[in-house]
């Protein structure tokens, strides 16, 4: 056991770290457009999901609304 805590676990903590180093450092060599971060685009959705969107789909537990909606921004700027 002391052998792997000496020698395989390091190693294998090395050998991650040069791959994560390896791929991050690759987009150096990546086209200009490739090395960008990929665009965000809004999808169009049919009128029938937005409609459905909109309406709530079931009631939140008063105990639990806080954490699915979000503090209301009254309070959020108050606590500061």
């Amino acid at each position: 056991m002391a052998f792997f805590r000496q020698y395989i676990a390091p190693l294998l903590i090395v050998l991650v770290f040069l791959v994560a180093l390896v791929a991050v450092g690759a987009r150096i060599f990546l086209p200009s457009d490739m090395a960008a971060p990929a665009p965000i685009s809004e999808l169009e959705q049919p009128a029938e999901l937005s409609e459905a969107a909109s309406l709530p789909v079931a009631e939140v537990p008063s105990s639990l609304e806080v954490l699915v909606k979000g503090l209301p921004l009254d309070v959020e700027l108050d606590a500061f």
